[in-house]
Protein backbone atom coordinates (compact mmCIF):
# COMPACT_ATOMS: atom_id res chain seq x y z
CA UNK A 1 0.00 0.00 0.00
CA UNK A 2 1.66 3.52 -0.87
CA UNK A 3 1.98 5.96 1.53
CA UNK A 4 -0.76 8.00 0.54
CA UNK A 5 -3.41 5.36 0.24
CA UNK A 6 -2.25 4.36 3.80
CA UNK A 7 -2.56 8.10 4.73
CA UNK A 8 -6.12 7.93 3.68
CA UNK A 9 -7.55 5.05 5.33
CA UNK A 10 -5.71 6.50 8.09
CA UNK A 11 -7.75 9.58 8.15
CA UNK A 12 -11.08 7.59 7.65
CA UNK A 13 -10.64 5.26 10.10
CA UNK A 14 -12.29 7.90 12.64
CA UNK A 15 -15.84 8.71 12.71
CA UNK A 16 -15.35 12.04 13.67
CA UNK A 17 -12.85 13.09 11.09
CA UNK A 18 -16.15 10.81 8.33
CA UNK A 19 -18.41 13.33 9.83
CA UNK A 20 -16.45 15.71 8.90
CA UNK A 21 -16.45 14.93 5.03
CA UNK A 22 -19.61 14.33 5.38
CA UNK A 23 -20.56 17.78 6.33
CA UNK A 24 -17.92 19.40 3.52
CA UNK A 25 -20.06 16.85 1.23
CA UNK A 26 -23.60 18.45 2.30
CA UNK A 27 -22.01 22.05 1.88
CA UNK A 28 -18.05 22.53 0.49
CA UNK A 29 -16.54 25.92 2.02
CA UNK A 30 -16.75 25.92 5.34
CA UNK A 31 -14.42 27.78 8.01
CA UNK A 32 -12.06 26.12 10.88
CA UNK A 33 -14.79 27.60 13.08
CA UNK A 34 -17.85 26.23 11.34
CA UNK A 35 -16.51 22.77 11.64
CA UNK A 36 -14.52 22.87 14.66
CA UNK A 37 -18.15 23.33 16.17
CA UNK A 38 -19.78 20.38 14.51
CA UNK A 39 -17.21 17.83 17.16
CA UNK A 40 -17.99 17.61 20.55
CA UNK A 41 -14.81 18.19 21.62
CA UNK A 42 -12.07 20.78 22.46
CA UNK A 43 -10.72 23.30 19.37
CA UNK A 44 -7.43 22.43 19.28
CA UNK A 45 -8.23 17.95 18.99
CA UNK A 46 -10.95 19.24 16.34
CA UNK A 47 -7.98 20.93 14.52
CA UNK A 48 -6.13 18.03 14.86
CA UNK A 49 -8.85 16.15 12.87
CA UNK A 50 -8.98 18.51 10.14
CA UNK A 51 -4.95 18.51 10.08
CA UNK A 52 -5.14 14.70 8.99
CA UNK A 53 -7.55 15.39 6.33
CA UNK A 54 -5.69 18.11 4.83
CA UNK A 55 -2.61 15.39 5.17
CA UNK A 56 -4.36 12.97 3.30
CA UNK A 57 -5.02 15.07 0.72
CA UNK A 58 -9.21 14.55 1.54
CA UNK A 59 -9.29 18.59 2.28
CA UNK A 60 -7.96 21.48 1.03
CA UNK A 61 -8.42 24.95 1.86
CA UNK A 62 -8.83 28.14 -0.66
CA UNK A 63 -8.02 31.25 1.50
CA UNK A 64 -11.21 34.18 0.71
CA UNK A 65 -10.11 37.44 2.19
CA UNK A 66 -9.49 36.32 5.79
CA UNK A 67 -11.21 33.25 5.60
CA UNK A 68 -9.69 30.14 5.30
CA UNK A 69 -11.96 27.93 3.45
CA UNK A 70 -12.16 24.10 3.82
CA UNK A 71 -13.35 21.88 0.59
CA UNK A 72 -13.82 18.23 -0.19
CA UNK A 73 -11.21 16.68 -2.26
CA UNK A 74 -12.51 13.90 -4.25
CA UNK A 75 -9.27 12.90 -5.80
CA UNK A 76 -7.80 9.89 -2.99
CA UNK A 77 -11.18 8.96 -2.69
CA UNK A 78 -11.64 8.38 -6.54
CA UNK A 79 -8.54 6.73 -6.89
CA UNK A 80 -9.07 3.90 -3.99
CA UNK A 81 -12.24 3.83 -5.66
CA UNK A 82 -10.46 2.60 -9.17
CA UNK A 83 -7.81 0.78 -7.60
CA UNK A 84 -9.93 -1.42 -5.42
CA UNK A 85 -13.78 -1.28 -6.68
CA UNK A 86 -13.79 0.04 -10.45
CA UNK A 87 -12.51 -3.45 -12.13
CA UNK A 88 -15.02 -5.73 -10.22
CA UNK A 89 -18.06 -3.82 -9.24
CA UNK A 90 -18.44 -0.52 -11.21
CA UNK A 91 -20.88 -1.23 -13.18
CA UNK A 92 -22.87 -2.53 -10.51
CA UNK A 93 -22.63 0.66 -8.45
CA UNK A 94 -23.08 3.13 -11.51
CA UNK A 95 -26.51 1.71 -11.90
CA UNK A 96 -26.84 1.94 -7.81
CA UNK A 97 -25.76 5.58 -8.28
CA UNK A 98 -28.02 6.88 -10.87
CA UNK A 99 -30.53 5.34 -8.57
CA UNK A 100 -29.81 7.18 -5.61
CA UNK A 101 -29.50 10.64 -7.83
CA UNK A 102 -32.99 10.11 -9.44
CA UNK A 103 -34.06 10.13 -5.58
CA UNK A 104 -32.40 12.70 -4.35
CA UNK A 105 -33.78 14.70 -7.15
CA UNK A 106 -37.32 13.50 -6.78
CA UNK A 107 -36.68 15.30 -3.18
CA UNK A 108 -35.33 18.16 -4.12
CA UNK A 109 -32.14 17.62 -2.86
CA UNK A 110 -30.14 19.73 -6.13
CA UNK A 111 -27.91 21.81 -4.59
CA UNK A 112 -25.34 22.83 -7.39
CA UNK A 113 -21.87 20.86 -6.65
CA UNK A 114 -18.60 22.85 -6.26
CA UNK A 115 -15.30 21.29 -7.30
CA UNK A 116 -12.15 21.58 -5.66
CA UNK A 117 -8.56 20.56 -7.01
CA UNK A 118 -5.10 20.92 -5.65
CA UNK A 119 -1.59 20.34 -7.35
CA UNK A 120 1.81 21.10 -6.62
CA UNK A 121 4.39 22.15 -9.38
CA UNK A 122 8.20 22.59 -9.37
CA UNK A 123 7.67 26.22 -10.82
CA UNK A 124 7.28 30.17 -9.38
CA UNK A 125 4.25 31.93 -9.10
CA UNK A 126 5.11 34.00 -11.94
CA UNK A 127 6.00 31.09 -14.54
CA UNK A 128 2.84 29.38 -13.51
CA UNK A 129 0.56 32.91 -14.24
CA UNK A 130 2.49 32.94 -17.57
CA UNK A 131 1.48 29.85 -18.58
CA UNK A 132 -2.04 29.97 -17.10
CA UNK A 133 -2.68 33.54 -19.74
CA UNK A 134 0.08 33.10 -22.38
CA UNK A 135 -2.02 32.19 -25.67
CA UNK A 136 0.47 30.03 -27.10
CA UNK A 137 1.11 27.99 -24.31
CA UNK A 138 -2.33 27.22 -23.53
CA UNK A 139 -2.62 26.27 -26.69
CA UNK A 140 0.49 23.47 -26.31
CA UNK A 141 -0.99 21.83 -23.33
CA UNK A 142 -4.81 22.54 -23.16
CA UNK A 143 -5.25 22.25 -27.21
CA UNK A 144 -7.39 25.60 -26.95
CA UNK A 145 -5.54 29.31 -26.35
CA UNK A 146 -6.83 31.53 -23.79
CA UNK A 147 -7.02 34.89 -25.18
CA UNK A 148 -7.48 37.97 -22.88
CA UNK A 149 -5.61 41.04 -21.76
CA UNK A 150 -6.70 39.54 -18.49
CA UNK A 151 -7.93 42.56 -17.07
CA UNK A 152 -10.74 42.71 -14.76
CA UNK A 153 -13.88 43.40 -16.65
CA UNK A 154 -12.28 42.56 -20.06
CA UNK A 155 -13.63 38.78 -21.96
CA UNK A 156 -11.31 36.00 -22.27
CA UNK A 157 -12.15 33.35 -24.88
CA UNK A 158 -11.03 29.32 -25.42
CA UNK A 159 -10.34 29.45 -28.50
CA UNK A 160 -9.82 26.59 -30.76
CA UNK A 161 -6.15 26.09 -32.05
CA UNK A 162 -7.06 25.49 -35.76
CA UNK A 163 -7.20 29.14 -36.79
CA UNK A 164 -10.84 28.95 -36.74
CA UNK A 165 -10.43 31.22 -33.93
CA UNK A 166 -13.85 29.53 -32.24
CA UNK A 167 -14.38 29.90 -28.83
CA UNK A 168 -15.82 26.70 -26.94
CA UNK A 169 -15.73 28.49 -23.43
CA UNK A 170 -15.62 31.97 -23.04
CA UNK A 171 -16.27 34.48 -20.46
CA UNK A 172 -15.65 37.60 -18.45
CA UNK A 173 -12.08 38.04 -16.13
CA UNK A 174 -13.65 38.95 -12.48
CA UNK A 175 -10.30 39.53 -10.85
CA UNK A 176 -6.67 39.18 -12.05
CA UNK A 177 -4.30 39.83 -8.79
CA UNK A 178 -0.81 38.61 -10.60
CA UNK A 179 0.66 36.12 -9.88
CA UNK A 180 -1.34 34.62 -7.32
CA UNK A 181 -5.14 34.93 -8.12
CA UNK A 182 -7.15 34.51 -11.11
CA UNK A 183 -10.82 34.29 -11.35
CA UNK A 184 -13.18 34.51 -14.25
CA UNK A 185 -16.64 32.83 -15.24
CA UNK A 186 -16.38 30.04 -17.24
CA UNK A 187 -18.86 28.72 -19.64
CA UNK A 188 -20.49 28.28 -23.37
CA UNK A 189 -20.63 30.96 -25.94
CA UNK A 190 -23.82 32.66 -25.67
CA UNK A 191 -27.01 33.57 -23.32
CA UNK A 192 -25.56 32.75 -19.74
CA UNK A 193 -27.38 30.07 -18.06
CA UNK A 194 -30.25 30.85 -16.18
CA UNK A 195 -28.65 30.21 -12.63
CA UNK A 196 -26.29 32.15 -13.38
CA UNK A 197 -22.61 31.57 -14.64
CA UNK A 198 -19.86 29.33 -13.36
CA UNK A 199 -16.67 30.47 -12.05
CA UNK A 200 -13.52 29.27 -11.81
CA UNK A 201 -10.72 30.70 -9.84
CA UNK A 202 -7.05 29.85 -9.72
CA UNK A 203 -5.11 30.35 -6.17
CA UNK A 204 -1.24 29.94 -6.83
CA UNK A 205 0.67 29.69 -3.69
CA UNK A 206 4.50 29.47 -3.33
CA UNK A 207 6.56 26.93 -0.86
CA UNK A 208 10.16 27.41 -1.36
CA UNK A 209 11.12 25.58 -4.45
CA UNK A 210 7.44 24.57 -5.40
CA UNK A 211 4.03 26.17 -5.86
CA UNK A 212 0.27 24.90 -5.26
CA UNK A 213 -2.28 25.52 -7.47
CA UNK A 214 -5.78 25.14 -6.58
CA UNK A 215 -8.53 25.43 -8.86
CA UNK A 216 -11.94 25.95 -7.52
CA UNK A 217 -15.44 25.68 -9.86
CA UNK A 218 -17.59 26.67 -8.82
CA UNK A 219 -21.77 27.22 -9.43
CA UNK A 220 -21.93 23.90 -11.55
CA UNK A 221 -25.13 23.05 -13.49
CA UNK A 222 -25.70 19.74 -12.69
CA UNK A 223 -24.08 16.61 -12.10
CA UNK A 224 -23.09 16.28 -15.85
CA UNK A 225 -20.94 19.57 -15.46
CA UNK A 226 -19.69 18.22 -12.35
CA UNK A 227 -18.95 14.98 -13.72
CA UNK A 228 -16.76 16.80 -16.72
CA UNK A 229 -15.17 19.24 -14.15
CA UNK A 230 -13.77 16.52 -12.79
CA UNK A 231 -12.07 14.68 -15.64
CA UNK A 232 -11.41 18.24 -16.76
CA UNK A 233 -9.20 19.65 -14.35
CA UNK A 234 -7.02 17.24 -13.04
CA UNK A 235 -5.99 16.22 -16.98
CA UNK A 236 -5.11 19.81 -17.39
CA UNK A 237 -3.28 20.41 -14.66
CA UNK A 238 -1.56 17.68 -15.43
CA UNK A 239 -0.52 18.56 -18.62
CA UNK A 240 0.47 22.12 -17.34
CA UNK A 241 2.70 20.50 -14.58
CA UNK A 242 4.14 18.26 -16.82
CA UNK A 243 5.54 21.27 -19.19
CA UNK A 244 6.77 23.38 -16.47
CA UNK A 245 8.30 20.88 -14.96
CA UNK A 246 10.31 18.93 -18.31
CA UNK A 247 9.89 21.44 -21.04
CA UNK A 248 7.24 18.90 -22.65
CA UNK A 249 3.62 18.00 -22.76
CA UNK A 250 2.62 14.58 -22.09
CA UNK A 251 3.03 12.65 -24.94
CA UNK A 252 -0.82 12.07 -25.54
CA UNK A 253 -3.42 14.38 -24.01
CA UNK A 254 -4.52 12.98 -20.68
CA UNK A 255 -8.24 13.86 -21.72
CA UNK A 256 -7.81 11.34 -24.58
CA UNK A 257 -7.56 8.69 -22.00
CA UNK A 258 -10.45 9.73 -19.96
CA UNK A 259 -12.01 9.60 -22.96
CA UNK A 260 -11.07 6.20 -24.21
CA UNK A 261 -11.68 5.19 -20.73
CA UNK A 262 -15.00 5.95 -20.60
CA UNK A 263 -16.28 4.83 -24.01
CA UNK A 264 -15.05 1.44 -23.21
CA UNK A 265 -16.77 1.08 -19.77
CA UNK A 266 -20.24 2.44 -21.60
CA UNK A 267 -19.98 -0.01 -24.15
CA UNK A 268 -18.90 -2.57 -20.72
CA UNK A 269 -22.04 -1.17 -19.57
CA UNK A 270 -24.24 -2.15 -22.53
CA UNK A 271 -23.41 -5.16 -22.63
Amino acid sequence: MTTTAAKVFKALADPARRHLLDSLRQRNGQTLGELCGQLAMARQSATQHISVLEAANLVSTVWRGREKLHYLNPVPLHEISERWIGKFEQPRLAALGVLKRQAEQEHGMTGKPEYVYVTYIHSTPEQVWHTLTDAGLTGAYWGHSNVSDWQPGSRWEHQRTDGSGIADVAGTVLEAEQPRRLVMTFDSPGEPPAAGPSTVTFDIEPYHDIVRVTVTHENLADDEAYQAASAGWPAVLANLKSLLETGHVLPQPPWEMHADLRAAQMARNDR
